[in-house]
């Protein structure tokens, strides 16, 4: 059997939380800002919990997580 590998990409982008959730940073936030509102981009500050239904594929991204 070969060996079980972590997506590079998943290890960059997420980190397991000691409850068990898995916390994400905001999408959007990287560039064109200047036409987005202050507000949006506060809003955009943080990070976020992953969605129900995408918590499976995180998972399996991740499995020494």
């Amino acid at each position: 059997m070969p060996k079980m590998k972590t997506k590079s990409g998943a290890k960059k982008r997420f980190k397991v939380r000691a409850s068990g959730g898995i916390k994400r940073g905001s999408a959007f936030k990287r560039h064109i800002l200047t036409k987005k509102t202050t507000k949006s981009k506060r809003q955009l500050r943080g990070v976020v919990e992953v969605h129900a239904s995408d918590v499976k594929l995180v998972r399996a991204m991740l499995p020494f997580a």
